[in-house]
């Protein structure tokens, strides 16, 4: 198995394949708030300077790029109005691809 490897280089096939199948899965916060089928963007999680392709979670554009999602509220806000953090959501998307 490969180490981590920051965004910025060259996307393996096994990177491809893993973003396909989080992203299959559907938006995490829609899905906590009892709306099935959502299409997802992905999210790469935590410190954004070194994001890597294995630390991604499922959000709808909304949930990651609107005035009520991720970047548009911020981390904090983000995380206070949906009551999930980054980690939680980690988790959400491994037991969802594992159940």
């Amino acid at each position: 198995m490969g180490g981590y490897r920051a965004r910025d280089h060259a996307m393996t096939k096994a990177e491809k394949a893993y973003m396909g199948r989080v992203a299959e899965l559907g938006c995490m916060i829609c899905k906590m708030l009892g709306i099935e089928d959502s299409p997802a963007e992905l999210h790469h999680l935590f410190d954004s300077s070194s994001r890597s392709n294995w630390l991604i979670a499922p959000v709808c554009p909304a949930h990651h790029r609107g005035p009520r999602g991720f970047h548009g509220l911020g981390q904090r806000a983000f995380e206070a109005t949906y009551k999930t953090t980054e980690a939680e959501l980690l988790a959400m998307t491994i037991e969802a691809l594992n159940g």
